[in-house]
């Protein structure tokens, strides 16, 4: 197996001659929990974007897996291959139940018509209340997801990505709007799905990057400005001068 699961080689993005990316060169390790900070406009979602095929990139080349280009192929294809997103405002069916939710996410291959005329196994309920279990819902599954805070709705999609067994999990901002509480929770589960995939995480707040993020990429106007570790990152020279000379106003936004 390889070590890389995703790798952009000389990436570049142009919206209309603003270069969103540019010539980015950048990876994710099998088994990794990365975390991707920048300012507003740094590009870090135009990267996740590019990854799941929401952009397609000008130049430069999408390698998932042992190899296989992605960057021409669809978000459904992609999606098969093992790159589940999940993005800053939760999608949840709220007048669905917990369990009904994580279902449909399991079964979401299998058409609209599929889902309605089919029924589950055993493995599926294991495996459905084994994410219950896990996201801390399971004594709520049989409640509707429009009765859960919002903390609790982001813990239930992440539970709906997982459920499919993707290899690389996308997350956009996962802890916007939350509690403390519901942050350090959200830091936990997030460690706990990274062992079984690599996770990708785009985040602002840096106490929280500071909670779970082992290595961190600096992204800066579309570029990788620099990648490392959080202490490496908080004693270099250039960060501090772009983002951590800010004071408390740059961590919020870095």
């Amino acid at each position: 197996m390889a070590v890389t699961i995703i790798y952009l080689e000389d990436v570049t993005v142009d919206f209309n001659g603003f270069k969103a990316l540019h010539g980015v060169n950048f990876f994710v390790d099998y088994g990794e929990l990365r975390v991707l900070i920048g300012p507003n406009g740094a590009g870090k979602t135009t990267l996740l974007d590019v990854i799941c095929g929401w952009v397609k990139p000008e130049s430069g080349r999408v390698l998932y897996g042992e190899g296989k280009d992605i960057q021409r192929l669809t978000e459904h294809k992609i999606a098969r291959l093992g790159i589940s997103r999940k993005f800053q405002t939760p999608s949840v069916f709220v007048n669905l139940t917990l369990f009904e939710n994580i279902e449909l996410s399991l079964r979401r291959g299998e058409g609209f018509w599929g889902t309605l005329s089919s029924s589950l196994n055993g493995e599926d309920r294991d495996r459905i209340f084994s994410i219950l279990n896990m996201i801390g819902l399971a004594d709520k599954s049989s409640e509707r997801a429009g009765s859960l805070s919002h903390g609790e709705k982001q813990w239930l999609e992440l539970g709906m990505n997982i459920v499919v067994q993707p290899s690389l999990l996308l997350v956009d901002e996962p802890v916007a709007g939350m509690t403390g509480r519901e942050r350090e929770k959200t830091g936990e589960l997030l460690q706990a799905i990274a062992k079984d995939r690599s996770v990708l995480i785009v985040e602002h707040d840096m106490e929280f990057v500071r909670q779970i993020a082992k290595k961190v990429t600096v992204l800066h106007e579309g570029s990788v400005l620099c990648e490392g570790s959080m202490e490496r990152i908080q004693n270099d020279p250039t960060v501090i001068e772009v983002y951590l000379g800010r004071g408390e106003k740059g961590e919020r936004e870095c």
